[in-house]
């Protein structure tokens, strides 16, 4: 198990460089070829195929492919299809929105379950290397976030935020990860169940889905879905919103206008210190607290969006992003670490894609769906204040609807902490 954290902070960091890519800036680029009232779907289809892809890789994972080769063909078959949307996108005379969107969903299709997955494979090497998964592993995960940022300025300093190459750029950061993946990795061993009574659905390796009888399970997989209608909002959104301030005079030549990326990525940069309180606080407080503080954060994510701007609201912009790494972290990472320390080794491949099936899947689809209609009717067509005025009120939209999922979850979820175990 030689360079064990080495490869694994490796993977981490081209596993989110090839998200980072184009995650942030598509919005601004559909926006750009006519597109912009389809953003929503674009980033809905990443939660609709994390509906069931996740949960069908995670399967596979546990019973028949080893998790780390598992986890580098999806990154080739997400980078194939990346190539084959930028193709498109880069010959067609008038890019039509069928043709862009079904090679785009492929990708998506099976890029989306490595999330979960690499996560697994992650928390698989390091208890091989008898190593603690709670301290050891956010300090790598921190790495991910590092190429998210870099892929991000990459994108935004090549002028790629209004271009298919963004497409480019993710797929050959996938290829290099599929060989990450597949030759250099630690074997991850498959559990396979002994006995020959077994039901369908333990045959299958569905037995994550019994975890919803629990009581307990079932209302955190519950307000783990309701607040993952946050999570991609600000990724499909945030950017055009951004650059739609440079069609007023007092703001088009701002900074924030010119370079969305960078100042977006701030909130990258801030999951990589907050991810190194996980530990910390989910040992001194527990997870009912640590979701309750990702709650508050994600309310004021949206409520600075909703009253800055990038002249001399600027600092209200940096705010969010401030907040964004404790939004993120203590929901995403926190999330994925309780899920695997509360679940029987035999099915966490699986549990970790039930996590990301509600978060992803339906929480995202959700969320990404109501957000767009929630803006085609307060953002009216055109340029000018109107439309910034209807922007900000959909973010104020967005930040109260976090807060009553926040006081609904400190009611319903019921959590003993014990920081010795």
């Amino acid at each position: 198990m030689k360079n064990v954290k080495l490869r694994l902070t490796i993977m981490n960091f081209l596993q989110y460089g090839a998200w980072g890519s184009y995650l942030i800036s598509m919005g601004t680029y559909l926006a750009s070829i006519g597109m912009g009232s389809k953003i929503g779907l674009f980033y809905a289809v990443q939660g609709f195929v994390s509906l069931f892809m996740p949960a069908l890789v995670g399967i596979i994972a546990d019973k028949w492919i080893q998790s780390q080769k598992l986890l580098g063909y999806c990154h080739l078959l997400a980078s194939l299809f990346f190539f084959w949307t930028a193709y498109y996108a880069m010959t067609a005379e008038t890019v039509e929105f069928i043709q862009l969107f079904i090679p785009y969903t492929l990708s998506v299709a099976f890029y989306m379950p490595t999330i979960a997955l690499s996560n697994s494979v992650a928390y698989s090497v390091l208890e091989s290397a008898g190593l603690d998964t709670v301290k050891t592993f956010p300090p790598i995960r921190i790495f991910g976030t590092i190429g998210f940022i870099i892929t991000m300025w990459i994108c935004d300093l090549c002028n790629f935020q209004q271009s298919p190459l963004q497409f480019v750029q993710s797929g050959v950061v996938g290829l290099m990860l599929a060989t990450v993946c597949v030759f250099f990795l630690p074997e991850c061993p498959v559990i396979k169940s002994e006995g020959s009574n077994k039901t369908l659905s333990e045959a299958l390796g569905l037995t994550a889905f019994k975890l919803l009888k629990e009581k307990k399970m079932a209302i955190f997989f519950l307000f783990s879905m309701l607040l993952g209608v946050s999570l991609q909002i600000t990724n499909g959104f945030a950017n055009p919103y951004i650059t739609q301030f440079g069609s007023i005079e007092e703001y088009a030549g701002t900074f924030g206008v010119n370079h969305a990326n960078i100042l977006i990525s701030l909130s990258q940069i801030s999951e990589t210190f907050c991810i190194l309180l996980i530990p910390f606080c989910l040992k001194r407080f527990g997870i009912k607290k640590v979701m309750l503080i990702s709650m508050g954060a994600w309310v004021l994510r949206f409520g600075f969006f909703g009253v800055g701007n990038p002249g001399g609201g600027v600092w209200l912009f940096i705010l969010s992003m401030i907040v964004y790494g404790v939004a993120f972290d203590f929901f995403n990472v926190s999330g994925s670490l309780y899920v695997n320390e509360t679940t029987s080794e035999n099915v966490r491949s699986s549990a970790q894609g039930l996590f990301m099936l509600m978060t992803n899947g339906i929480g995202a689809t959700c969320g990404t769906l109501i957000a767009q209609s929630v803006i085609n009717h307060f953002v009216p067509a055109g340029t000018g204040i109107e439309v910034i005025e209807g922007w900000q009120t959909s973010w104020l939209i967005f930040a109260a609807y976090a807060l009553v999922v926040a006081i609904l979850f400190a009611i319903f979820f019921k959590y003993k902490h014990t920081p010795a175990k």
